[in-house]
């Protein structure tokens, strides 16, 4: 079931959203050559309970996982694709990071990812986090009253095709409010004028994730969470909650 949100349920989101901003930069921010991955962690920890926030992503276990999640963001390094879990990994030069976050506030929750290079950058790097954020872009562009999903999924995927890039095809956006999960999917593949029809009110959060290798495939590591590329490319993952409006989408994971 779709639920529509009213617009002071769409502020408190925005609330939700801007300590989710806060703590992905303060991850960022501690994100340094020889940081270890859980220390990316504690940093957004600390943010969150500042806010009075509660992590949705702590002691999450969905069907799939053998475990709950241990941690308040997912880190994800270089071949890694999402769902990384912050570790004793100390960052090297050069390495990709995506770090994801949520946090629940007053009942309601945002959820967002970010994509940066540590230390010196490769090129490659640069160019499939700037195909990521235009991915993005476009899917936020087309999340307005009148079009639907598919319309969403088609702008991803154009962007995608266009950067030679892969994506999970299982894996993509959905609807956000009082879970962190709601419906509908967002699939980062689909046809324009296809599936369900965006309205005023409909939170949805959008999460591109490109591989640079080309290929859809991936394998998922022995801790049932960390998906990773088959070919050993990195890949690139971010994501806003955004708010679909009479006035355009309303991006409401800033800071």
């Amino acid at each position: 079931m779709v639920e529509i949100k009213t617009d002071t349920a769409l502020e408190a989101m925005r609330e939700a959203g801007r300590v989710v901003a806060h703590a992905l930069a303060a991850a960022r921010s501690a994100a340094a050559v020889g940081v270890r991955m859980r220390d990316l962690d504690e940093a957004a920890r600390a943010v969150l309970a500042e806010a009075g926030a509660r992590s949705p992503f702590l002691g999450y276990r969905p069907s799939f996982a053998p475990i709950p999640f241990p941690a308040v963001i997912c880190a994800s390094v270089n071949d890694a694709v999402a769902h990384g879990i912050p570790d004793g990994y100390r960052l090297r030069d050069g390495d990709l990071v995506s770090i994801d976050c949520g946090a629940e506030l007053d009942g309601w929750t945002g959820d967002a990812a970010i994509s940066f290079t540590v230390g010196t950058p490769r090129p490659a790097d640069v160019e499939l986090i700037a195909a990521t954020q235009q991915a993005l872009d476009a899917g936020i562009a087309a999340a307005t009253v009148g079009h639907r999903i598919g319309d969403i999924s088609h702008a991803i995927s154009t962007v995608a095709r266009k950067a030679d890039c892969g994506m999970p095809a299982d894996f993509g956006g959905h609807g956000i409010g009082r879970q962190m999960h709601e419906d509908p999917h967002v699939p980062n593949h689909g046809r324009p004028g296809r599936g369900f029809p965006l309205r005023h009110g409909l939170a949805l959060a959008i999460e591109p994730m490109l591989m640079a290798g080309g290929r859809n495939d991936y394998y998922t590591d022995p801790d049932g969470w960390t998906l990773r590329t088959i070919d050993g490319s990195r890949a690139a993952h971010i994501e806003h909650t955004i708010a679909v409006t009479e006035d355009g989408p309303r991006i409401l994971t800033l800071p």
